[in-house]
């Protein structure tokens, strides 16, 4: 496996099937699907993981500054045929050096109550439950979650 910085417009079939999934687990209001267009703003990296040639899994994280400084994780998703392999967690791992790197000093994502394995992937990796952040809404369907960026809070 290789992870490597792609454009978003290459993992479109990709998208479109993370963007099937969330759509037959929660309404669309519920719902914080990032573009291809606003995946290729100067502020996200967006990574493609790659099993030999094929692109099965990608993952983004957008830097903000809407309500302090802080990395937003976007898009991670891998195909269901390559769920369990460790291709999520190697994603993350690369995002969150990113933001070390850029000296963010927090990553923060939003996912859904009906996502259990992506909620235990997060709490594996040390993310902690907190309420809304940025220009999110209380949602019930919500779970928000954050991780101190060690290494950009020694800068």
């Amino acid at each position: 496996m290789s992870i490597r910085p792609v454009d978003p417009a290459q993992a479109r079939a990709l998208i479109g099937k993370s963007d099937a999934l969330m759509g037959a687990l929660y309404p669309p209001k519920s719902n914080h699907f990032e573009s291809v267009p606003a995946l290729q703003s100067p502020n996200v990296l967006f990574l493609g993981a790659f099993v030999e040639d094929a692109l099965v899994g990608c993952g983004a994280v957008k830097t903000l500054d809407d309500d302090g400084r802080y990395g937003e994780i976007k898009r991670l998703f891998v195909l269901e045929e390559h769920r369990g392999k460790g291709i999520s967690k190697a994603l993350m791992r690369v995002l969150e050096s990113h933001l070390a790197a850029s000296g963010v000093p927090v990553a923060r994502l939003e996912t859904g109550i009906r996502q259990p394995r992506a909620i235990a992937l997060y709490k594996g990796l040390g993310y902690a439950e907190r309420g809304p952040y940025g220009g999110y809404a209380a949602d019930p369907l919500s779970v928000f979650m954050e991780k101190p960026i060690a290494d950009a809070q020694r800068r």
